[in-house]
């Protein structure tokens, strides 16, 4: 499951989903600006940083990780990353903030002594999507952080439970692109499963959504490109006959 994308869109559409994690976001958490960064010498990619709006200079920036495998060297990585992005930029933020998304504990990385300080102080936040309570009872972006989590039957009730308390909150002014979040994450979990396999499980029809559409498109790109490849083999078939000729 392609998850990295699903979290990119996620934070892109509602930058404000990070900080309804936090315990203590900041207050002006609503003006932040979700960025993806790479840190050159030697380069790192984050995840997500959460910069601060120009007119608080400087201001607290904020860095995302979302980890869904085990790796041993995670906090080696993100503070390596957080602490030369913020030096190479220390102009611009008076602090930082890293947040670390787990989908339980058991994926965190097991020796943390040499951070242990610093993995309980304020400035370091581990949030365990298993742990944030009822899928239903929770705010809907962050419903959809947990829907990437769960097992596939319980998904596809889930998402079909989120798809219907969207509709029925008319107010909202986001409601189509969380029926597109919703759409991806569950084409993305069964992708051996065809589209109306899964228009099916969901009850809607994909082809109104985007992401059917940058599938199809994706779909024709990738046929574009094996006709291309086919054409440039038989002209250099074609060309070796000629020479031998």
């Amino acid at each position: 499951m392609r998850r990295d994308s699903i979290f990119y869109k996620l934070f892109q559409q509602y930058p404000n989903l990070l900080f309804e994690l936090l315990t203590n976001p900041p207050e002006n958490a609503d003006e932040y600006r979700f960025d993806s960064v790479a840190v050159k010498e030697p380069k790192f990619e984050i995840d997500g940083v959460f910069l601060p709006p120009e007119s608080e200079n400087p201001g607290v920036v904020y860095f995302c990780e979302v980890q869904f495998q085990k790796d041993e060297v995670l906090y080696e990585r993100v503070f390596a990353e957080s602490y030369l992005y913020f030096y190479r930029n220390r102009a611009r933020f008076s602090n930082f903030q890293v947040a670390i998304i787990y989908p339980s504990r058991n994926l965190e990385q097991s020796d943390i002594l040499p951070y242990s300080n610093l993995l309980n102080s304020s400035q370091v936040n581990r949030i365990y999507l298993d742990e944030l309570g009822d899928i239903r009872q929770l705010p809907v972006w962050v419903a959809l952080m947990v829907l990437t989590t769960l097992e596939d039957e319980q998904a596809t009730q889930e998402a079909r439970y989120l798809l219907e308390r969207n509709q029925q909150e008319e107010t909202q002014p986001a409601n189509r692109a969380i029926i597109e979040l919703i759409t991806t994450i569950m084409v993305y979990k069964f992708e051996n499963k065809s589209q109306r396999e899964v228009e099916e499980m969901l009850g809607i029809t994909l082809k109104e959504t985007r992401v059917y559409r940058e599938i199809k498109e994706e779909g024709i790109q990738e046929g574009k490109q094996r006709e291309k490849s086919l054409e440039d083999f038989q002209r250099l078939i074609d060309s070796q006959s000629s020479d031998n000729g």
